[in-house]
């Protein structure tokens, strides 16, 4: 987890140093141990409103695709200066009408330790064929407690911040 001031830095050397015309608003950032995400909003392609689910999501595709293909130097760049500044992996995405793609992002591994009963419930998953191996299997497991926890851990998440926030403000805090 970032913390607050790291997400303020970011955001704002991202404010700095982005096109100006590249995102609508203000961008998405997530900022984990190893990687930041950034994911902006671009402009959906102009459709009438009665064009069908598939030709929507096919435009938005395509822009997707353009903006990916007409920015990847630019956003090379200054992927690798952020990269150098932070010593975290930086990955993009864009939002498009109704469509959010992720171009390329850090897959790390994770090392633990279970025994039978946990063990059996990835291999349940295995045998079903929901997943191709443990370790997509706990990925899986890993979406869904996010998925259905996600209440528990904005409050947890907002706790954190707060502990920060009291640890910045304590006795060894530099005056200002």
């Amino acid at each position: 987890m970032s913390t607050q001031t790291e997400q303020e830095k970011v955001r704002g050397w991202l404010t700095g140093r982005l096109p100006g015309d590249w995102f609508e608003g203000e961008t998405e950032l997530s900022i984990d141990r190893d990687e930041i995400l950034i994911v902006g909003r671009i402009p959906a392609p102009e459709q009438s409103k009665d064009v069908s689910d598939a030709e929507r999501s096919s435009a938005e595709a395509g822009r997707v695709k353009q903006f990916r293909e007409d920015t990847r130097d630019h956003r090379i760049e200054i992927a690798r200066e952020l990269e150098h500044a932070t010593r975290r992996k930086v990955a993009w995405g864009v939002r498009c009408g109704e469509t959010r793609t992720i171009f390329t992002s850090l897959s790390a591994p994770v090392m633990t330790r279970l025994r039978q009963p946990e063990r059996q419930v990835l291999d349940t998953l295995v045998d079903a064929g929901v997943a191709r191996s443990r370790s997509d299997a706990l990925g899986w497991c890993v979406k869904l407690v996010a998925q259905h926890s996600e209440t528990w851990l904005s409050d947890l998440r907002e706790a954190m911040r707060k502990v920060e926030d009291v640890r910045e403000a304590g006795p060894d805090a530099s005056e200002s």
